[in-house]
């Protein structure tokens, strides 16, 4: 009996094991305890890591991390952003926006094939009904957008693209009865205001502008708006991943759009278009989807390590360059209330993200800054007295 409490007493020293005594029989059981990265999936295996592109960032420190973020997000974005002008830049292209958009999600259902087969758990989590929504919502922001292009200016149409608060603050109140504070509701009139003032000077300046424009941007605001929450509630709920999202959101899109092609038409004069100009139509498509699939990645990741709020004001500043770029590479009119605009814009954003994180910024207070001002005058008065 001895010898065989010595072998239980060995058996259960051994590390990962628990020992359960049962009195009654005098037997003992070792049950093994898995280590934490065995009980974990294969898809969150690796929670604490930050891959992008292959590169694990969590190898290297936060001021290192920062910059390869920020350098991914904007190389990659003024990029994308430049390869969408450069496209609608070609002369009979601007009708096509929607067939653009077609290629576009095909190449990104390829992009995220790839990527799931590179990760170990390719299983599908999200219902595929989820996917269908999801899929509808994408097509109507991506295609309403693109095909914007052909009738606004593409510095109008980023500034658009700023100011998602609107429709997401409208909807809130009349859809969920929500109320917003004072900050919330600067922000959105600041952004109103920026949007009118810019869409009055573009109408003024430029030759072809189009009301239609407008009113497409907007319906791809409206769906933009929407999809954010939709995405976030799936992957919380069923923890998919972001390959997965990719894949199933932009196949199913993808069926969506050439259904929708085909029904009107519009297919084939588009394909004929693109068979005359290759290089211009799908060469500068791939490479505008394979940016735009990299520069997300790296937003994610600048999301995933610093914060929502540090990552609002990279991809800002980024939109802002893109337009500076848009005026210096592409020929168009120019007036300075396109720059007093842009800064009211810019300003609602300041607002919108202040007012998420006033726990995190604190500005001073008009009384604060009159007592600092007082104090100084009566230090400064002293001092000459002395």
């Amino acid at each position: 009996e001895k010898q065989t409490e010595d072998n239980n007493s060995t058996e259960c020293s051994e590390p990962g094991t628990m020992d359960l005594k049962f009195t009654s029989s005098r037997k003992y059981i070792s049950i093994s305890v898995p280590s934490k990265s065995q009980t974990m999936s294969p898809h969150i295996k690796s929670v604490d890591d930050v891959v992008v592109l292959g590169m694990n960032l969590s190898k290297f420190n936060k001021p290192t991390q920062f910059f390869i973020c920020v350098s991914g997000v904007f190389m990659f974005y003024l990029i994308y952003g430049y390869l969408q002008e450069l496209i609608f830049s070609v002369e009979g292209f601007k009708p096509f926006g929607w067939y653009l958009t077609l290629v576009q999600f095909g190449f990104y259902s390829i992009f995220g094939l790839i990527e799931l087969q590179l990760i170990q758990d390719k299983r599908r989590r999200i219902p595929g009904k989820t996917y269908m929504i999801i899929a509808f919502l994408t097509v109507g922001t991506m295609g309403l957008s693109n095909t914007s292009l052909g009738y606004l200016n593409y510095p109008t149409q980023v500034i658009f693209k700023c100011c998602k608060l609107i429709p997401v603050m409208i909807g809130g109140v009349f859809i969920q009865g929500k109320r917003y504070n004072i900050v919330d509701v600067s922000a959105a009139l600041c952004m109103s205001l920026g949007l009118i003032w810019f869409t009055l000077a573009d109408s003024t300046v430029a030759p072809n502008f189009n009301l239609t424009g407008v009113v497409l941007i907007s319906l791809a605001l409206c769906a933009d708006a929407v999809i954010g929450n939709v995405q976030e509630k799936a992957m919380k709920l069923h923890n998919g991943s972001n390959s997965e999202m990719v894949l199933y959101s932009y196949s199913i899109g993808f069926v969506y759009i050439l259904f929708g092609l085909t029904c009107t038409s519009g297919l084939s004069p588009a394909v004929t278009f693109c068979s005359k100009h290759p290089v211009q139509t799908y060469g500068y498509a791939f490479l505008f989807s394979l940016t735009g699939y990299f520069g997300i990645s790296f937003v994610l990741a600048l999301i995933k390590i610093f914060g929502a709020l540090l990552a609002v004001t990279v991809t800002t500043g980024r939109k802002a360059m893109t337009i500076v770029l848009s005026f210096l590479f592409f020929a168009k009119p120019f007036t300075l209330q396109y720059v007093w605009s842009g800064l009211l814009v810019v300003l609602g954003i300041f607002l919108n993200v202040y007012s998420k994180n006033m726990d995190k910024i604190k500005l001073p207070s008009l009384l604060g800054l009159w007592k600092k001002s007082v104090e100084e005058r009566k230090s400064r008065t002293l001092s000459q007295t002395v």
